[in-house]
């Protein structure tokens, strides 16, 4: 069956292994999918809902592009740009926010969550983002979209949007209704400091998070002080809902492996956390210091970047164009 895979990061800078195991090691096995077309997009659009250093934004969507080549997305494969080079994401952003309803976005959680306690200085454009991720998606006529379950109602939210627009307008099937990709296992990675917290550029604490720029003695050094608890690693048949922190940690180790939880537990069971932690920080570095190395070649050479986004904008934009064309079309401009 034919896919069009639409997904976006944003160019917040620092990004992590939770970044690379929940959304952009699943990019690249979707890109290598047969009768699969990826559209992969640096959304920086995105990145200015909330306050940001205008001085390091374009040097952190460089960052984004040379981290999505780095783990082997491939711009001969796929298509990949940023968001604010394709006009069609602004205006299609507003078309569709006169379509959408005050009642859904009122219903959005991640909102609430990302405002914080004093949601009157929140900015529209935070309150509003869902409906220029509708916009990303379905301009390109995205069947499915890889979301993990933090982003599962947005993508909800986007499939009302399309059916809305299609009924406003009498085009049926026009705005197509895309798909959710859910990662089953390990989509969701949490701080090594804590195993109830997402893992974050946001922390604080740099313990936290594995950078994907990190070198072998700092993954070291943040896998051996990762919070675990004071027992022995599990058997294969315990449960680990009170134990989070150490699930997340065989979960990393099961990621990074294309394995299952239970053989992870099984390879490691009633041994000393000291020793998985070894094995755990040998493999983390393993595979993650070849896409620290080639991160930093490519930031090197900022031009073959900006080629790669400026060739990835016009493959979009002669895409989006005919796109948003089409639904002015329909609304009458």
């Amino acid at each position: 069956m034919y896919k069009k895979i639409f997904s976006g990061v944003q160019p917040s800078g620092n990004l992590h292994l939770g970044n690379y195991l929940g959304a952009i090691k699943n990019f690249v096995t979707l890109q290598n999918e047969s009768e699969t077309d990826c559209v992969f997009c640096v959304v920086d659009l995105h990145a200015i809902t909330v306050k940001h250093d205008p001085a390091k934004l374009k040097n952190n969507i460089r960052e984004t592009t040379a981290t999505f080549i780095a783990c082997g997305i491939d711009p001969k494969k796929s298509i990949i740009f940023n968001q604010s080079s394709v006009s069609a994401h602004s205006e299609g952003a507003w078309i569709l926010s006169c379509v959408s309803r005050m009642g859904w976005l009122n219903r959005m959680t991640q909102f609430k969550e990302k405002a914080g306690k004093d949601k009157e200085k929140a900015s529209i454009g935070l309150y509003s983002y869902p409906i220029l991720m509708a916009a990303d998606i379905l301009l390109y006529d995205a069947t499915h979209v890889p979301v993990g379950n933090d982003q599962k109602q947005h993508l909800e939210l986007c499939r009302d949007i399309a059916q809305k627009f299609n009924n406003d307008f009498k085009a049926p099937d026009f705005l197509k209704v895309p798909e959710p990709l859910i990662q089953k296992q390990f989509s969701r990675i949490m701080s090594l400091k804590d195993g109830l917290k997402k893992m974050s550029k946001s922390d604080p604490s740099d313990l936290s998070r594995i950078n994907l720029t990190d070198d072998k003695d700092e993954i070291i050094n943040k896998i051996k002080k990762a919070k675990t608890d004071p027992l022995k690693m599990p058997e294969i048949e315990d449960t680990l809902e009170k134990r989070p922190e150490v699930e997340n940690l065989l979960g990393i180790y099961s990621s990074l492996l294309n394995q299952d939880l239970d053989k992870s537990k099984k390879e490691f069971k009633g041994k000393n956390f000291s020793e998985f932690k070894d094995s755990l920080s040998d493999l983390v570095i393993e595979k993650i210091i070849p896409i620290s190395k080639e991160i930093k070649r490519l930031l090197n050479d900022k031009k073959h970047l900006d080629n790669i986004l400026l060739e990835g904008s016009l493959k979009a934009e002669t895409i989006s164009s005919k796109k948003i064309a089409k639904i002015k079309e329909l609304m009458g401009f």
